[in-house]
């Protein structure tokens, strides 16, 4: 059975001498680089044994990663983690692919992506339309649906 691993972030470059690397992070849960987390980097799982953030990046020190050098094989790593068990979030990868049903029970569509939006992000539809996060009231994993309550005529915008 594969691992069903989310993409978390990816190593940039080797920050000092001593094996920290600078990482960003596409994930906004900051158990994600907590101490004593673990990754996968590249194609090695990893634990977190130092992390502090520094300049809009997490400086991360990896257990048996002590040197300029181990820290520069790690560079342009894709990290990534397992699923985190949270039942009060809204994960991308299990909106992608869900069915919207509006506020009349009309099934709209289903969920092609989740795009990045300053003021709500925005569920990007199959058949193009955009429907802010904020208006979504439900969602039920197990059916693969979400629930929304949108303004009239926002699916005929698209």
């Amino acid at each position: 059975m594969a691992e069903e691993l989310l993409e978390l972030g990816r190593v940039h470059k080797p920050h000092g001498l001593k094996g920290e690397v600078a990482v960003s992070f596409i994930s906004n849960r900051p158990e994600r680089w907590s101490v004593g987390a673990q990754l996968k980097v590249g194609e090695q799982w990893r634990t977190i044994i130092a992390s502090r953030s520094h300049q809009g990046r997490i400086l991360i020190q990896f257990e048996g990663v002590g040197d300029r050098s181990a820290a520069e094989a790690l560079s342009g790593a894709v990290i990534r983690g397992i699923p985190l068990a949270d039942p009060t979030a809204l994960w991308v990868h299990e909106l992608i692919g869900a069915e919207v049903i509006d506020q009349d029970g009309i099934a709209r569509g289903r969920v092609k992506a989740v795009l990045e939006n300053p003021a709500s992000d925005l569920l990007l539809m199959e058949s193009e339309a955009l429907i802010p996060l904020n208006f979504v009231v439900a969602f039920d994993a197990e059916r693969a649906t979400i629930e929304v309550d949108v303004p009239p005529g926002l699916f005929e915008l698209s």
